[in-house]
């Protein structure tokens, strides 16, 4: 398992990390999401066998989120 840290902009709030943290989870390979919104940023554990950090990233900004 390999952790990394997305800085995303555009949250607000807890809807906002609800949102993101429930599209990451539907992610094969993903195992735990910590969001920040305050810091804007998220925790992702994941299985770089079954996902990639591009992927994951692709799936805030799929949400309407700004990965930075």
């Amino acid at each position: 398992m390999e952790q990394v840290t997305l800085k995303i902009d555009g949250m607000t709030g807890d809807y906002c990390a609800a949102v993101i943290r429930s599209a990451l989870l539907e992610s094969s390979g993903v195992s735990a999401v910590e969001i920040h919104f305050k810091e804007g940023n998220a925790t992702v554990t994941f299985d770089p066998s079954k996902v990639s950090q591009s992927t994951l990233q692709e799936i805030v900004e799929n949400q309407g989120y700004v990965v930075s």
